[in-house]
């Protein structure tokens, strides 16, 4: 037997896997399904599946619409720059995955952005990356903050206090003893923090300060690219 037909033996026994356990875990959550809904293994596992693709096939739908209404916007009939596969892949999948409005008009935004010739914006996979781990809250946070200028703000940074509602350019003789904006959005400040969209300031002893921050380069382009012109 050849080294070709082995390989090739290899890798349909290890779809079979994938396959059997993808369905071995289907079967699963219909069995959990089932004893809450007092029915069988199939009702639990038809309920699961149906209102999967439903609610797939109702965000793709939406996403579709959006993308469509965008570029209409824009003077566009149809994208004139192909986006490269392994890019487009990841793309669709999250857009279409995602169940909050704004969170995917970001995606659209991102979309429309990146398939269209003159746009200066080129896909990066680091920003479906970070839209991909972003929260409403975060996304509302980080429009907000590059509302401002950011030539400005790299330097001197930002007041966080008010967050989510507002943002001022910090003033060094001005600005003392600034309190924290509140734990959520603490959290948030520190997820877009973790995600290279922002740098916090640090006490000497290296403890973290959240009255404050700087935004940064990646995270001035990733909003870029998120927003529509």
């Amino acid at each position: 037997m050849s080294n070709e037909i082995i390989e090739t033996s290899k890798a349909t026994q290890e779809v079979a896997k994938t396959a059997g356990k993808a369905i071995e875990a289907s079967e699963k959550f219909g069995g959990f399904i089932a004893k809450y809904i007092s029915g069988s293994l199939e009702q639990g596992m038809g309920i699961f599946e149906d209102k999967l693709k439903y609610m797939r096939w109702e965000r793709q739908v939406r996403l579709i619409d959006k993308a469509d209404e965008v570029m209409k916007s824009r003077g566009l009939d149809k994208p004139s720059r192909p986006i490269p596969l392994k890019l487009a892949i990841p793309l669709f999948e999250a857009a279409s995955l995602e169940d909050d409005d704004y969170l995917q008009d970001l995606w659209t935004n991102l979309l429309v952005n990146v398939s269209e010739a003159d746009s200066k914006i080129e896909l990066q996979r680091s920003y479906i990356d970070i839209l991909e781990r972003l929260t409403p809250l975060e996304a509302h946070i980080l429009e907000k903050l590059y509302s401002l200028s950011y030539e400005e703000a790299q330097h001197a940074g930002i007041i966080t206090s008010n967050l989510p509602s507002e943002v001022t350019i910090f003033n060094e003789k001005e600005d003392k003893d600034l309190p924290e904006p509140n734990p959520e959005v603490k959290l948030a400040l520190a997820n877009l923090i973790r995600l290279g969209c922002l740098l916090p300031k640090k006490t000497w002893g290296g403890g973290e300060i959240f009255t404050y921050i700087n935004p940064t380069f990646l995270g001035m382009k990733f909003v870029e690219a998120c927003t529509i012109n």
